[in-house]
């Protein structure tokens, strides 16, 4: 027993690390006391401190699904340049410190040759794809969000490596309704057509209360199946969203014939200017088309035309529309705007106030 009480307890693992731990020693020394940054071409960003010391930061785009190997290759450009400092986005790109100009070249070509990474993803151009975890993770996942995103990307390659659209543009991918992905000035979210088909003989897999609440606008409801317990679904109430099926795989909602995949405007998140904005929808029908998604990446880069040739510098996709209206948007894009485009949900109102700015 007292060797027992003399043995050293293992250090508290839970929670947040202190996150200055991690962080490059100049970026520690310098920490709130940064005057300026600049972008010294696409990829590579200038930080200046208040006390004179540079900061160089080196911007790749990583296919999110790495190898054991790739991972260690990324750590030994790290530890050869950056001091093994480094650091992956909330997008999946992976930024590498220099304090050494000399050094900046350099590690671009590693990067660019050993690890087949491109440079870019900084200012006016499109940044690394954030989405859901598609087939290889999400327990109801619709569409495969990962490969979608690399068929995306390999079709937007020149727009993450220059900056030349009038202002950022963020994607995301959601592999089904629910829209995991969040906000973002271009979004291809997959729909369901349908309701979820019950099995009523599986239902004792389930939550029953579970289920029932988890759906947003009451929709789902307890039900007599044959002596059994089961649920029962209001039809005219659903909206396809999938969250039950999330609770309940005996409600399956996902169907390879009827799901498609549409496209989506305007979101943003951040307080900047006209502030937080949810997407809207501008395309839907899309088939979900694997392994390459050619009708997604067609639509995408069409959208992208009309906002490079329309937009004005700074100008967010969603602030663009704005100007414009949707009906020279629709005349720009060439998409057809159809009924699904009007907003009829019933708790629609719900959805204007998502700003923090006060307005009249």
């Amino acid at each position: 027993m007292a060797a027992i009480e003399q043995k050293k307890m293992a250090p508290r693992d839970q929670g947040a690390p202190n996150y200055k731990e991690y962080l490059h020693p100049l970026m520690v020394k310098n920490y709130g006391k940064w005057k300026y940054h600049e972008k010294v071409k696409p990829g590579v960003i200038k930080r200046v401190a208040e006390g004179g010391d540079v900061l160089w930061v080196v911007r790749a785009g990583s296919p999110r699904t790495l190898s054991v190997d790739k991972v260690r290759g990324i750590c030994q450009i790290a530890d050869k340049f950056c001091k093994g400092f480094l650091r992956f986005t909330s997008r999946a790109n992976v930024e590498f410190f220099v304090d050494r100009l000399e050094d900046v070249e350099p590690l671009v070509r590693e990067v660019r040759d050993k690890l087949g990474f491109p440079i870019g993803g900084t200012g006016n151009g499109v940044t690394n794809i954030v989405h859901t975890q598609g087939w290889m993770h999400c327990n109801l996942p619709g569409t495969d969000a990962l490969g979608a995103v690399k068929a995306l990307m390999d079709e937007l390659y020149d727009e993450f490596t220059n900056e030349r659209l009038p202002a950022r543009v963020k994607i995301s991918l959601s592999c089904c309704s629910i829209n995991c992905g969040g906000q973002a000035d271009i979004a291809v979210n997959l729909q369901h057509h349908h309701p979820p088909k019950i099995n009523h003989n599986n239902m004792q897999i389930c939550e029953l209360p579970k289920v029932v609440a988890i759906c947003p606008v009451a929709a789902i409801r307890p039900a007599t199946v044959g002596s059994k317990n089961s649920l029962e679904v209001v039809e005219e109430k659903c909206m396809y969203c999938g969250a039950c099926h999330g609770q309940c795989p005996s409600m399956e909602i996902r169907d390879p014939d009827t799901d498609t995949l549409s496209l989506w405007v305007g979101g943003k998140s951040a307080n900047t200017r006209g502030g937080p904005s949810f997407m809207k929808l501008a395309l839907w029908g899309l088939p979900n088309n694997p392994p390459r998604w050619p009708e997604v990446g067609a639509a995408v880069k069409t959208l992208l035309r009309a906002y490079k040739d329309s937009a004005k510098e700074y100008e967010r996709m969603g602030e663009w529309i704005d100007r414009i209206g949707w009906k020279r948007f629709f005349d720009l894009t060439g998409f057809p705007f159809t009924k699904y485009h009007i907003d009829t949900y019933r708790f629609a109102r719900t959805t204007f106030n998502t700003s923090t700015q006060v307005k009249p």
